[in-house]
C-alpha cells in the first residue's frame, strides 16, 4: 500500500482548524473527502501539526495511504480538483516508504506571524494578518524575542488546556523584522505548545509599543505562570510555513526500531 506525502496550503478562515472535528469544517476533512471522491476509499490522513481555528498554512504536511499505486501527479491533480471550492491546495505529492509519518518523522516546524502595522483598517488582508494601529518597534521586538530562544519551560506561554506532557521546549530561532507596513515574526522548533507562538507574539507586541522591555519578557518566561503572559495574538496572522524531516535512512531505522519494540511488546503480552 503506497504512502503519499502531501504538502498542503490552506486559508484557515473557514475552518475549525486542521484536525477533523464534529463542530465544523476542517482542512483535514476537506482532503479526506477529496480522497474519497477520487479513489472511493475512506482514508484517515495524518498531519504534521494541529493548527487552531483560523490559523493558515503555507507548508502543512500530511501523509495518506492509498490501496492503488497512483502516479504522484495524478494524486495531486485529482485532490486539487476535488478540494474545490474550499481554500485547500496540494502543493506537492511524493511517494514515501511506510516508515514515514507526517507527525512523528518531523524534526522541525516553522511558523510565521504577520502583523499589518498601520492606522487604516484592513481590506485585502482582513483575516490574514493582525491589524495593529499603534506603531511598533520591530528592532526592540526582535531583541526581546531572543529571550525565547533556547531550552526553556514555556508554561507562561501555553494555553491553560494544552495537552502536551511537558511545557519544556527548545526554540531554535525567533526573528522579528519589518517590511514596510508588515512586521514578520518567524520561529522554529521541533514542536510547539498549544497557543505558544500566538502567546509569544502577543507579548512581543507590548515590547513593540514600549510598554515592556526584553527584561520583562525574560521575567515573564522565568515566572512559569500563565498569568504573566501578555495578551494572546489572534489566529489571523499565524501561518505554518514549513515542516522539515530527517533523512530517509534515519526514518527507516526509526520505523524498524518501532516495529521491533512493538513485536517485543506483543510477545510479552502473549506470555
Amino acid at each position: 500500500m503506497p504512502r503519499y506525502k502531501l504538502t498542503v496550503e490552506y486559508d484557515g478562515r473557514p475552518f475549525c482548524g486542521w484536525q477533523r472535528q464534529s463542530n465544523g469544517p476542517s482542512a483535514q476533512g476537506v482532503i479526506e473527502r477529496a480522497i474519497k471522491a477520487f479513489s472511493g476509499e475512506d482514508v484517515t490522513i495524518g498531519g504534521a501539526g494541529r493548527t487552531d481555528t483560523g490559523v493558515h498554512a503555507l507548508g502543512q504536511v500530511a501523509h495518506a495511504d492509498l490501496s492503488e499505486d497512483w502516479p504522484e501527479k495524478t494524486v495531486m491533480g485529482a485532490l486539487n480538483f476535488h478540494c474545490q471550492p474550499d481554500p485547500v491546495v496540494i502543493l506537492a505529492c511524493e511517494k514515501k516508504h511506510d516508515g514515514f509519518d507526517a507527525r512523528f518523522s518531523a524534526i522541525r516546524r516553522s511558523y510565521r506571524y504577520r502583523i499589518h502595522n498601520r492606522l487604516p483598517p484592513l481590506t485585502h488582508e482582513l483575516g490574514l494578518a493582525w491589524h495593529v494601529k499603534h506603531e511598533l518597534d520591530a528592532d526592540a521586538m526582535n531583541e526581546a524575542a531572543q529571550e525565547f530562544v533556547g531550552h526553556h519551560d514555556f508554561t507562561t506561554f501555553r494555553h491553560s488546556r494544552c495537552q502536551a506532557k511537558s511545557p519544556v521546549k527548545t526554540l531554535e530561532n525567533f526573528t522579528v523584522r519589518r517590511e514596510g507596513e508588515i512586521i514578520l515574526a518567524e520561529c522554529s522548533s521541533r514542536s510547539f505548545l498549544h497557543n505558544q507562538v500566538r502567546s509569544m507574539v502577543g507579548t512581543l507586541r507590548l515590547v513593540g509599543e514600549g510598554r515592556w522591555t526584553a527584561s520583562d519578557v525574560g521575567e515573564a518566561l522565568a515566572a512559569r505562570d500563565r498569568k504573566a503572559c501578555g495578551p494572546v495574538a489572534p489566529a489571523d496572522g499565524l501561518y505554518l510555513t514549513r515542516v522539515d524531516y530527517r533523512s530517509v535512512e534515519a526514518d527507516i531505522a526509526a520505523a524498524d526500531e518501532w516495529r521491533a519494540k512493538k513485536a517485543a511488546l506483543d510477545v510479552a503480552s502473549d506470555a
